[in-house]
């Protein structure tokens, strides 16, 4: 089978599910779920098995150690998926929610009720953890999913789909509405991204090249974000500790991710106490301060910094998603200065301001332009299920429906319903036999 052949065949299966999955009740999508759990725990050695293989063959390609994170399996990863399933399946059911509903003065009800997206594709990279958040999520708000994982993630992937497929059987879910791209050919990708007629919606997480590729390629709706560029104001009334904290928190707890900070902004009047002090913590955990000149100019005989690699800062590194123990350091004159710097060389993800003084923590709330705006917290908890959604299909930067984290209710669109008792436009309806029927002359102007 061709990779037109293969695409389309994946593609109608997953359409032809979703008449399947709106009946299909919330208790059958719960059980399906925590049956998913159980068999990930009592098929935990056989996943990582075939997680080893990819392990053994991204490294014998000299991934970095970064990548090689992203795609381990390990006992803490597991028992998250785990607890990702039960958290989803106690989530509410979107599907069917009327979320609102008024009276027009002819008596007719209307309202808007949740229903599902339709056929979604996730086109992912190096993390098999998202091949059970995203069918998790979509089982959960009656999507059809169609899964594409790299190809380095093939062998754990395939196992995650299996144990997926299993609790659909023995649970009564569709099986149909969980399909999976098993083979490693990109033009698979390219001849999906063509069928518009099947799949509803496509969203990609990865680099910004993957991203790029489909948003030129594809026929259907692009939900994305191309950069995690999150940046962390300390500004000048800065609590120390907490700036401390956050800042290191941000950067080093797991730099490999899209939530992580990029670009440390900090205030003048806190910058020569500050700095160094949060480089001797960055030092410690091998963080790569690339500095502009006033910061390295603060920074580079403190002896505070004296284990830290300290480097001028190139133009071009307060753009840079780096996912790597590097940051780039701005010392600004105030917090215009902050916010401007942010709508430049941010993309819209996450930024964070440090600060005691409540307007200035609400003026950044307000003017920060972004998909998750902080005060006195890090960025890192810009995560589906730290923010209660259970898990996430992915963070849209875009403005649409969907922003930030997307949980089940961004999985969602509403439509219109309404509820009438014979109304008719206009009072026009079956004329009596003495009356003449006016034809519209305008039939497709809708007033």
């Amino acid at each position: 089978m061709d990779a037109k052949d293969y695409a389309l065949n994946l593609a109608k299966k997953a359409k032809k599910a979703e008449k399947e999955l709106i009946k299909i009740t919330t208790d059958i999508k719960n059980k399906t779920l925590l049956r998913t759990a159980e068999l990930l725990i009592k098929r935990k050695e056989e996943l990582q098995e075939a997680n080893k293989k990819d392990l053994e063959e991204a490294e014998r390609k000299g991934y970095s150690q970064a990548f090689l994170d992203r795609l381990a399996l390990n006992e803490k990863r597991i028992n998250g998926m785990v607890q990702v399933l039960k958290d989803v399946a106690n989530l509410p059911d979107p599907v069917g929610e009327v979320i609102s509903m008024w009276t027009r003065p002819n008596g007719l009800k209307i309202g808007q009720m949740r229903v599902p997206l339709g056929t979604i594709l996730i086109i992912y990279e190096a993390r098999p953890n998202v091949t059970i958040e995203a069918a998790a999520l979509c089982m959960k708000s009656s999507n059809s999913v169609i899964l594409r994982g790299g190809s380095e993630t093939l062998n754990s992937n395939k196992v995650l789909v299996d144990i997926l497929k299993q609790a659909a059987r023995e649970t009564g879910f569709p099986e149909k509405a969980i399909q999976f791209v098993a083979k490693t050919d990109r033009e698979i990708v390219n001849e999906l991204l063509q069928l518009d007629e099947y799949i509803n919606v496509v969203i990609p997480r990865g680099g910004e090249s993957l991203i790029k590729a489909v948003v030129e390629k594809a026929r259907m709706p692009v939900i994305k974000h191309y950069k995690g560029v999150c940046n962390l104001y300390v500004d000048s009334e800065a609590d120390f500790e907490k700036a401390l904290n956050i800042a290191y928190n941000a950067k080093v707890e797991r730099p490999s991710v899209c939530n992580a900070i990029e670009n440390l902004v900090v205030h003048k009047d806190i910058a020569p106490e500050f700095l160094p002090e949060i480089a001797y913590y960055y030092g410690k955990a091998g963080v790569e301060m690339r500095c502009d000149e006033r910061a390295y100019e603060i920074l580079k005989d403190d002896p505070k910094a004296i284990n830290t690699e300290i480097v001028p800062a190139t133009e071009e590194d307060f753009y840079e998603e780096f996912l790597d123990l590097i940051i780039a350091v701005k010392v600004v004159d105030s917090l215009d200065e902050a916010i401007d710097f942010i709508h430049k060389y941010g993309s819209g993800h996450s930024d964070s301001i440090v600060t005691e003084n409540y307007t200035k923590g609400m003026r950044f709330i307000n003017e920060v332009d972004s998909a998750a705006v902080y005060i006195n917290a890090s960025t890192r908890f810009t995560d589906g299920n730290e923010f209660g959604l259970g898990a996430e299909m992915g963070i849209s930067t875009d403005k649409i429906h969907a922003r930030g984290p997307m949980g089940l209710k961004e999985l969602t669109i509403p439509k219109f319903i309404i509820f009438g008792n014979g109304q008719i436009r206009n009072g026009v309806g079956i004329p009596k036999d003495e009356e003449t029927v006016e034809i519209d002359e305008n039939p497709c102007d809708l007033k």
